[in-house]
């Protein structure tokens, strides 16, 4: 497994006031952000460690304390907010240095006024109203990214809202310092899957190296058959396993060999620091199988993927199981495949040759052995469900030449309209927002990519606070797009970027 980044990051708040009500005002400042900074911290929603920073007053702890943030392995993300008057002169200097994302919270301390007793101590003390408005028109000013949020953080939603950033912010983090390996190139052919892995690197942080398929069967060919036999017994006991599969079965030759395989990839990647890979049926070296029930598990443990080589989908994938984990619902690798037309219940049915993460599985998945007709091999090993029904996100990434372009659908997970006996893959049907139509007419004109990311654990606003804090353009399919309003933002957004590119 890889180690989770919920246990070590953390969020800091950070509170501005200045010296000028006095040492008594400071105090309370200090007091109550710091319980605000508690409140954070202990609520459901926000999955990190909320630390409260000492209050600052001037433009030498600014700047000090967001270099410390930069320069913190820990910290991911900053939360802003004003509890008194903070004058933004003093925030310059700090904003210009400042690398990690940004939330400025427009809150106050109390949710109803004093009525009746308040006076001016209390009027220089909970004056965010004032002091927030301040802090806003500097970072407009310096055209800085952020997030903005307004509310009480007693307020659910306000907190949910927080966690969303928060969860954007853990995938940023991951994605600065991501490693995808490739083993083989790309699919003969295929233009989506190609890019530019320098400006990925440059752009998101993410190191994306090639390795020959045969440096992964140097280390297969090295598991050990002990080691086999631990994971095969681990398959009986969390999967219904096909007869055939089974000690003494016919078949039970594949999954030794597919076991092998993974046990070999789970080493590959751990002994690299590789938290995301691709494989590609075309290059296939001396495996005996294309990786299937491997490829599954990988991504079920929190792994990153892309078949036929799409590194960028296997950027993405990694980067929205870091932002899921924890929540309800689960995160795969997909590809639209067919259509259902019917009139007035246009379904797509979307899965791949193998590879579909069990984590989006409704039941148990059982684990079956199947010809695949394509790649040259023995039969591969694969886990085998449909998936669980539930409001969701596809998420696609392309590189348009001059800059990366994410593409987020919301759809909602369905039964299949009956069972599906000969299709011997795990998939997944959907019926896209606002309809089939519109839904395929926008993915198209967006040059949208066939494989994506499904999510039934994160929305829409996880990934457009992810766009904002990594400077990527990003378009929504939902329940309000039109054809002709989707045809006027992908024009705006090409004028923005091409004159934003040469400010």
């Amino acid at each position: 497994m890889i180690a989770s980044r919920l246990v070590t990051s953390q969020i800091w708040l950070i509170t501005g006031s200045q010296s000028m009500y006095g040492q008594d005002i400071l105090d309370q400042v200090a007091d109550q952000s710091r319980q605000i900074a508690e409140r954070l911290d202990g609520s459901t929603e926000i999955p990190v460690e909320v630390r409260w920073m000492p209050v600052v007053t001037d433009a030498d702890s600014i700047a000090r304390v967001l270099s410390d943030a930069n320069t913190s392995t820990e910290c991911i993300g900053v939360i802003a907010w004003m509890h008194t008057f903070s004058p933004a002169k003093m925030w310059i200097r700090g904003l210009k240095v400042l690398q990690k994302p940004l939330l400025h919270l427009h809150t106050q301390f109390g949710v109803e006024l004093p009525w009746s007793t308040i006076d001016m101590d209390f009027m220089n003390l909970n004056q965010a109203a004032h002091g927030d408005r301040e802090f806003g028109y500097i970072q407009s000013r310096l055209s800085f990214p952020r997030k903005t949020i307004a509310g009480h953080v007693s307020d659910p939603d306000t907190r949910r809202r927080i966690g969303s950033w928060v969860r954007a912010a853990l995938g940023r983090a991951e994605q600065s310092a991501l490693k995808v390996a490739r083993f083989g190139d790309n699919m003969r052919g295929v233009a989506v899957t190609e890019g530019d892995k320098v400006e990925a690197e440059a752009h998101f942080g993410v190191s994306v190296d090639t390795y020959g398929v045969n440096d992964l069967v140097d280390v297969v060919d090295q598991i050990r058959p002990a080691e086999v036999d631990k994971l095969v017994r681990e398959y009986e006991h969390t999967y219904r396993v096909a007869a055939e599969l089974l000690p003494g079965g016919d078949r039970h030759t594949s999954l030794r060999h597919g076991a092998q395989i993974e046990l070999g990839l789970r080493k590959f990647l751990q002994d690299g620091g590789f938290h995301a890979f691709t494989t590609n049926f075309e290059d296939l070296g001396g495996l005996r199988q294309l990786p299937g029930l491997a490829v599954q598990r990988l991504m079920a443990d929190g792994y990153g993927f892309g078949g036929e080589g799409d590194w960028k989908t296997a950027v993405m994938l990694r980067t929205v199981k870091v932002m899921a984990e924890g929540l309800p619902g689960g995160t795969s690798f997909m590809e639209d495949y067919t259509y259902d037309l019917t009139p007035g219940r246009e379904r797509i049915l979307g899965a791949h040759m193998l590879e579909v993460c069990p984590s989006i599985a409704e039941g148990t998945p059982t684990l079956e052995v199947h010809p695949l007709a394509i790649g040259g091999r023995e039969d591969p090993v694969r886990l085998r469900f449909v998936a669980a029904p539930a409001d969701a996100v596809i998420i696609g990434i392309c590189d348009m030449g001059a800059r990366f372009r994410l593409v987020a659908n919301e759809v909602r997970v369905v039964e299949p309209n009956a069972e599906l006996p000969r299709l011997p893959v795990a998939c997944a049907v959907w019926e896209p927002l606002p309809s089939w139509s519109t839904s395929a007419e926008a993915w198209l004109m967006a040059g949208a990519p066939h494989h994506t990311v499904m999510s039934t654990a994160i929305t829409t606003e996880t990934i457009d606070d992810l766009a904002v804090m990594t400077d990527t353009e990003l378009l929504i399919i939902d329940a309000a797009t039109t054809v002709r309003g989707f045809q006027h933002e992908l024009k705006w957004n090409d004028v923005y970027h091409h004159v934003a590119a040469g400010l």
